[in-house]
């Protein structure tokens, strides 16, 4: 790339510039810095016909502010520019995105017009993504924007339709986004918008396709997807819970064919608390509990009874008055965020042990299991932070490149979110057969590993016992991140983290702190800010195959199923942890805050 200095009169603005064709550039913010210092950055240009014609690419704002100098004095000084080869739209229109980008974010419609001329241009969504510092699927959705009316847009662009509204209109066809433009001109005011669109356009709230315990395959009714290829639902409640309903009925009746001696359907919309009941194996009276939430999902807990039933039986056994419940260590969000990680490190452990692999699916074929439909472990996290600390995990990033790896072996469609379910031939079950027929059994056993990674339960004791068998390392796939350390609202818990990060000297000195103030102590020891030592590969105990709690009060689902699981597991000597004082620094800046 070439700086020269240019004649303002040389200059002209692209049509490759992103903002190129629009209103006149607002100047306010830029006009006094170029009356006083004159143009400092360089402008991006191209030549354009003559050698001594130069057109803008990135830079039209400044441009302007120099032409209206220009005017106020005068006199016309030549401006500093970076000039980029000729010819190439594509690489122009990417310079004009980058630097417009960084100083004046355009709206989303403006992104989707430029984004589009990318792609005539011969640039890829995953290309356009690496460019940006995007995600694909972020240049994806933008890039649907194209399949809405142009009016619609127009409307996004100018505020008057929010960011939930558009995402619901991509789920209607152009009939349907007509008929909600007539509302909107006829009172914009009374138009349905946000969550109430969505349930104009289905008469409800609408039920996404993961809720379905039955298979979609033979569903009948009709099922509608976004334009953003990211969410589907259906588009009939009524039939959605005829069927859901059906599945659950005879998924029910299936327990009881297998032995099981009560299995209970509670109420739609009620919940299964986990921590209201205690596990109980089926030859002791287990039962079946199958929850059915009010949006649809479908939740089946195996061998459980009630608080009350188990203190009754306790009591019964040992003639003892009941005693008082203690409250869990750990929350229910904080139980999913570690299930939900230590789930992902196993299965991507799995997917390097194809053989363990076979062994579980055997397993499951022959005891049967909750997932074994064949459906696939969804791993919703309780809140939104959860689910996305999960997505970015290591764990997940390396299953996720098998997978398509996989993918590629058997000629599914790339982007299927998932090898089980991913085949859609003519001849279903058989065609599918014929295909790995003829596949070598290395390609087979790796098929099978991610097929059962995809289902395998998140929270159970398979995950447990797997953990242990597989060796996980969770220091080797997972980091701490904020959303772990706002899940950790226990002040005894919280000071039991800070000791086994921070050390103990650290811990007492700070025990008086807040929670915010421990929480910032523990981040820096494991960023490593703020001057503290960084603390590399700590992984806090609910986590770690075996896991354990920090206070005596119990209440943590990892270290009840790895005690359940005890006497199938050979005794372990563990190798001594180091002691907390050798974690900190004795001169830790903390200790003279907190004095």
């Amino acid at each position: 790339m070439e700086l020269r200095h240019i004649d303002i009169a040389c200059l002209s603005v692209s049509p490759a510039n992103m903002r190129d064709g629009r209103k006149a550039p607002d100047l306010t913010n830029i006009l006094p810095s170029v009356r006083a210092r004159g143009v400092l950055v360089p402008l991006i240009v191209r030549q354009n016909g003559s050698a001594d014609t130069f057109e803008i690419v990135a830079g039209r704002r400044r441009f302007h502010a120099a032409q209206a100098v220009a005017e106020e004095t005068g006199e016309a000084d030549p401006l500093p520019c970076a000039i980029i080869e000729a010819g190439d739209d594509a690489a122009a229109l990417e310079a004009s995105l980058i630097e417009n980008i960084a100083r004046l974010d355009p709206d989303e419609v403006t992104r989707w017009e430029s984004f589009t001329r990318l792609v005539r241009e011969g640039r890829s969504p995953e290309d356009i993504a690496l460019t940006f510092g995007l995600a694909e699927l972020q240049v994806r959705r933008t890039l649907a924007l194209g399949n809405l009316l142009p009016r619609i847009r127009s409307l996004y662009r100018r505020g008057e339709i929010d960011a939930v509204s558009i995402r619901h209109l991509t789920l209607a066809d152009r009939k349907r986004q007509r008929e909600w433009l007539a509302l909107f001109d006829d009172d914009p005011l009374r138009c349905p918008m946000g969550y109430r669109l969505k349930a104009w356009l289905f008469g409800g709230e609408g039920i996404p396709v993961t809720a379905a315990l039955f298979d979609l395959s033979s569903y009948t009714g009709e099922i509608v997807a976004d334009l953003f290829g990211e969410h589907s639902c259906f588009a009939s409640t009524e039939s959605f819970w005829t069927a859901q309903l059906a599945a659950v009925d005879a998924r029910a009746n299936a327990y009881r064919e297998q032995g099981w001696g009560e299995v209970v359907v509670l109420p739609t919309g009620t919940p299964f608390h986990s921590w209201e009941h205690e596990r109980c194996p089926e030859r002791k009276g287990g039962k079946v509990f199958i929850a059915v939430s009010a949006r649809g999902d479908v939740s089946i807990h195996e061998g459980y009874i009630s608080l009350k039933d188990a203190r009754r039986r306790a009591k019964a056994e040992s003639g003892e008055g009941e005693t008082k419940p203690v409250r869990p260590e750990i929350g229910a969000p904080l139980a999913s965020y570690i299930d939900l990680h230590r789930h992902a490190a196993v299965r991507a452990a799995l997917a390097e042990r194809p053989s363990v692999a076979l062994r579980v699916m055997v397993a499951h074929a022959i005891v049967g299991s909750a997932l074994w439909s064949v459906r696939i472990e969804p791993q919703r996290g309780a809140n939104d932070a959860i689910t996305e600390s999960v997505e970015s995990s290591a764990a997940e990033a390396t299953f996720d490149q098998k997978r398509r790896a996989v993918l590629a072996v058997l000629g599914f469609d790339p982007e299927a979110p998932t090898i089980t379910g991913g085949y859609d031939g003519d001849l279903g079950l058989a065609g599918l057969l014929a295909q790995l027929l003829h596949l070598p059994d290395s390609d087979v056993l790796d098929i099978l590993a991610i097929v059962m990674g995809e289902t395998l339960a998140a929270g159970t004791p398979s995950v447990e016992l797997l953990g242990r068998e597989l060796a996980v390392d969770m220091a080797q796939v997972w980091t701490a991140d904020d959303a772990l350390l706002d899940l950790i609202r226990d002040r005894e818990v919280l000071d039991a983290v800070l000791a086994d990060v921070a050390g103990e000297s650290v811990a007492r000195a700070n025990a008086k702190t807040t929670g915010k103030v421990k929480r910032q102590i523990i981040r820096d020891c494991l960023t490593g800010a703020n001057g503290r030592a960084k603390v590399e590969g700590w992984v806090p105990k609910w986590m770690r195959f075996p896991p354990a709690a920090y206070s005596e009060r119990g209440g943590v689902p990892t270290a009840s199923r790895a005690a359940s699981l005890a006497p199938l597991i050979p005794t372990e000597v563990a190798a001594p942890e180091p002691a907390a004082g050798e974690r900190a620094d004795s001169s830790d800046p903390e200790l003279a805050d907190a004095a």
